[in-house]
């Protein structure tokens, strides 16, 4: 069975990755924490790539693209929010919330949004101002109006599965650094890549990496070819397996780089920190699994 991306498709990840490798990679998100000017520059780098022209909801080839546009813009920490402008309503961004704690990555930039929960319900936003925090630098509180609307559910599955495609950029970038460490970092004599403890621990992350990038193939490819009871099943089992995977992932990283990984000099620091919203939020992975157990077929 063939798995691989189309070739155009293939090529324009390549070229997206580029271009936010050129933008400045993750010191660039670093540097857009204290700096809103870069933030605006990353937008100009998406709209160098086409990326607001893309038209997710109606075109296969479009989605894919936009899916490897996410896969490249996680892999950078790339500071904007990228998936809820791809989904934007009524030229208002679309953010996935929690009701009980909403919280909005890069909620206080200027323009509209709107937001949803899980089961469609639809609310207007009053994001608040950012706070000092590490884990999420964009993260804000935000106030949420009574649910006044619905919204569809291909849209929720669409952010869930494009911001899963994010993750794995993250992952799959963390996990490369970590292989070029182990493999430079000398250790009594010789690479740290050569001990047996440390190639398990690598050959373990990198089967998660592979089985996650399979099933976010998978997912994107039944994208509105199937039930929608089974497109959002499809979507919440690729989040929770993002998320699970993403811990699995910068565990190992933090581990094998030891208190490197934890420097902002290192940029598995910055990944992390910036992929925690797309990790914890809108929901725990305890209640995604909880939400996918009815639509499960045995269990009960």
């Amino acid at each position: 069975m063939n798995t691989a991306l189309p070739e155009d498709i293939t090529e324009f990840g390549a070229v997206a990755a580029k271009r936010f490798t050129r933008f400045g990679g993750p010191q660039a998100a670093l540097q857009a924490e204290t700096d809103d000017h870069v933030r605006h520059d990353a937008r100009v780098a998406l709209a160098d790539l086409g990326a607001f022209d893309l038209d997710v909801r109606s075109a296969d080839d479009d989605l894919l693209a936009a899916a490897v546009l996410c896969q490249a813009a996680g892999a950078a920490a790339l500071p904007y929010p990228l998936v809820e402008e791809l989904l934007t309503i009524d030229g208002a961004r679309l953010a996935l919330v929690n009701p009980e704690a909403p919280r909005i990555d890069h909620g206080d930039l200027a323009g509209d949004w709107i937001a949803a929960d899980l089961d469609g319900s639809r609310y207007h936003v009053q994001p608040s101002s950012r706070t000092t925090a590490k884990l999420g630098p964009f993260l804000v509180p935000a106030t949420l109006t009574e649910p006044d609307g619905t919204v569809s559910a291909a849209d929720v599955d669409l952010h869930l599965t494009l911001g899963s495609w994010r993750i794995l950029g993250a992952v799959q970038q963390a996990l490369e650094i970590t292989r070029q460490h182990v493999t430079a970092r000398m250790q009594f004599g010789k690479p740290l890549a050569e001990f047996q403890a440390v190639r398990f621990t690598i050959a373990d992350a990198s089967v998660a990496v592979r089985g996650l990038y399979e099933l976010a193939k998978y997912t994107i490819s039944r994208t509105g070819s199937t039930a929608p009871q089974v497109c959002s099943a499809d979507a919440l089992m690729l989040r929770l397996k993002a998320a699970d995977t993403a811990r699995q992932v910068l565990r190992t990283a933090h581990q094998l780089l030891g208190a490197l990984g934890f420097c902002d000099e290192s940029d598995v620091s910055i990944l992390d920190r910036h992929t925690q919203p797309l990790i914890r939020l809108p929901v725990s992975s305890e209640l995604i699994a909880l939400r996918l157990m009815p639509r499960t077929p045995g269990i009960r």
